[in-house]
This record gives structure tokens, sequence and C-alpha cells, in this order.
């Protein structure tokens, strides 16, 4: 990996991977003070419009893994780049911009804000990046469109159902075309029915927008459709399966 510019724009040309984790620690501090190692040393790349499963027990550390591919979290050890730049050597303000400009975000409680509509809901990150309130408005309305939500778009999150509210979500996440979709759980509060037509608009949009995803779930169904299955277990990633394999 070459050695990143001080810039926090990321390279988004398509042969730069989108994702590469090097070495990769995470060491918490007990209840007693001992060390726990979450992470043990994680090497992983994902490619342009790459779908990867992470599965695993509860509590292996899916979504700390996650947190920190995605800048929520800094590694105790090893490095993360995100499109050719070393999240470690970024600024706040400059990993800040990297977070909303490349990476979408969707978590298994949407987090919507509740006193505005799905529309300003997924508006949102387009007006932090600095876009006009037309072009970002036109944007949310293509996306919550694709999700089939062109009729809910003036409806807050209490007048949606979950599944709507979780579609509005990945609309949020997708609506800056991040080359990278990081999901935590995204269908853990569905019903089946629910979930798989969530799954069914999650990868049209990926496919479509070549976006790079890695998605934590254990909803079998979902990790399946994915080009890559793989589990954490003991701190450590092994591959389960991927296109044309047993698991």
């Amino acid at each position: 990996m070459s050695d990143p510019s001080s810039s926090g724009t990321p390279n988004r040309q398509s042969n730069t991977p989108p994702i590469v984790a090097e070495n990769l620690e995470r060491t918490f501090e007990g209840a007693s003070g001992e060390p726990i190692r979450v992470l043990r040393g994680i090497d992983l790349e994902v490619g342009r419009g790459e779908t990867v499963a992470i599965v695993g027990p509860s509590g292996a550390g899916k979504s700390t893994l996650l947190h920190v591919l995605g800048g929520l979290d800094l590694p105790t050890g090893g490095r993360v780049f995100l499109g050719g730049r070393e999240l470690s050597r970024l600024e706040d303000e400059a990993l800040a911009s990297v977070r909303n400009r490349y990476v979408g975000f969707v978590f298994q409680f949407h987090h919507l804000l509740r006193d505005f509509t799905a529309l300003e809901n997924v508006m949102m990150p387009q007006v932090i990046a600095g876009v006009g309130r037309a072009e970002a408005r036109d944007r949310a309305l293509r996306l919550l469109t694709q999700v089939g939500l062109e009729e809910r778009v003036a409806h807050r999150p209490a007048k949606l159902s979950g599944g709507e509210q979780q579609r509005v979500a990945v609309a949020r996440a997708l609506v800056n075309e991040p080359p990278v979709l990081l999901a935590d759980e995204p269908s853990g509060n569905l019903d089946r029915e629910t979930s798989e037509r969530l799954h069914d608009v999650l990868f049209e949009l990926v496919e479509g927008h070549g976006t790079a995803l890695v998605v934590v779930t254990h909803n079998t169904s979902l990790a399946g459709r994915t080009d890559r299955v793989l589990e954490l277990r003991d701190g450590t990633l092994r591959r389960l399966h991927g296109p044309g394999e047993e698991s």
C-alpha cells in the first residue's frame, strides 16, 4: 500500500481497493483492568462492487470490526485504508469528511432523525457535504423512489413501518454514492418477509452503484447472497465460502 498524502480525499479510481485492512488489532480494557483482545491481526481487502458477509457468535467483535473499517473507531494496532487513504493519519475534520463522502452506514436501528421527514433524512448527508439543497433534494427523491417510498417522502419516521424506516436508512447511506457501504444487522429487527424485501432493495442499489458492501449479519439468507462469507471467531477471520463453494 502506497503512502497516502495528507489529504482526506480518498482515491476513487477503480484500481484502488475501496477497503484494505492490514494486521488489525483492537484491545479493550476489561472490568478488572485486564486487556481484552477483540481483533487479532486481521487482514481484509474488499474490491469495488464486491459483497462480503461477516458472521460469527454474539460478542465476537463483528460490530467492532465494522466500526474500525468505517473509521468510527481506531484500531489499537494495524492500519485501515479507504480508497488509498490511511485513516489513522487523518485529522478529525478530514476523517469526518471521509466518513461522510466515502462510507455509507446502515445499522440495526435506523437512527433516523425523528423530527425530519423521510426526504429530509435522506438529504442530510448531502447537505453536510455542501451540496446545494435543490440537487440534494433531487438525489434523495431518486433514491426514495428506487426503494419504493415515493409516496412516503413527506412522512416522519414515526409514521413509517420498521421496514420503511430501514429503506429510508439504506437510501440515506447511499445518497452520497459512497464506494463503501457498511451494514450492521440491517434486517435484525424485521420479520422474514420484510427482511427479504429489504435485502432485495439493498443488493439492487449496491449492484447499481458498484458499491463495496460489508455486512455483519446472523441472517443466513442475507449472508448467502454475498460473494464471500467470513467468520469472525476468537479475534480472527476465516473464510467459510464464496461463489460456488459449499458452506
